[in-house]
């Protein structure tokens, strides 16, 4: 699992990357289609306020918040009691010390025991992209198919440019399938493949 999008993109296209720059492109077309489709019908089966991953991690969240205990220091202003951990939250600022309400977005452990005692709602604390309302229209839009070039209707200043490929410099030696690692990234070591040792 990574959290780089273009990390994700190369895995899923590993097989197609060495396609012709057309058929690449249509790859990754089709490829976004299909999950534009797949998302939006997720989205419309979504009967809940909130997406079903963000209504099982507020209910996990709630379950470790009951063991909680909530001192209200004023108003707005409480210390909750995590084991042997004190943390700050202040439903003014919308902050907890832990930081995940602030980062996430979404009321932490911290904060749900807070919303255990008082009269604050947890769906209130949440970012609106989390909504169901949001999560529809992330994905409203349509990528159309594209039919066959031979249906293609050329403007005819377009047909009659000519267009010549970029002067390129080819490296001597093969090219390098594999991509470069980012600073700090460590590969796996590779295995050898008589004795499988490292």
């Amino acid at each position: 699992m990574t959290t780089n999008i273009l990390e994700s993109l190369n895995a899923v296209l590993v097989k197609v990357r060495e396609l012709p720059i057309t058929a690449l492109v249509n790859e990754i077309r089709l490829l976004c289609q299909k999950w534009f489709h797949e998302r939006r019908t997720k989205a419309a089966g979504c009967t809940t306020m909130m997406s079903k991953d963000v209504e099982m991690k507020l209910e996990g969240r709630k379950d470790r918040a009951q063991a909680m205990g909530v001192i209200c220091a004023d108003q707005y202003t409480f210390d909750v009691v995590d084991g042997d951990r004190n943390y700050c939250v202040d439903m003014a600022l919308w902050t907890c010390t832990c930081r995940k309400f602030q980062l996430d977005q979404l009321p932490c452990d911290h904060v749900l025991a807070v919303v255990r005692k008082t009269p604050y709602e947890a769906y209130d604390l949440c970012s609106l992209y989390y909504t169901r309302e949001f999560w529809h229209e992330t994905y409203r839009g349509v990528i159309n198919p594209i039919p066959h070039i031979s249906s293609w209707t050329t403007p005819q200043q377009i047909s009659e440019f000519e267009l010549q490929p970029p002067d390129v410099r080819t490296v001597a030696g093969r090219r390098r399938k594999r991509r470069l690692p980012s600073m700090g990234e460590e590969l796996p070591t590779p295995k050898c493949s008589h004795c499988k040792e490292r």
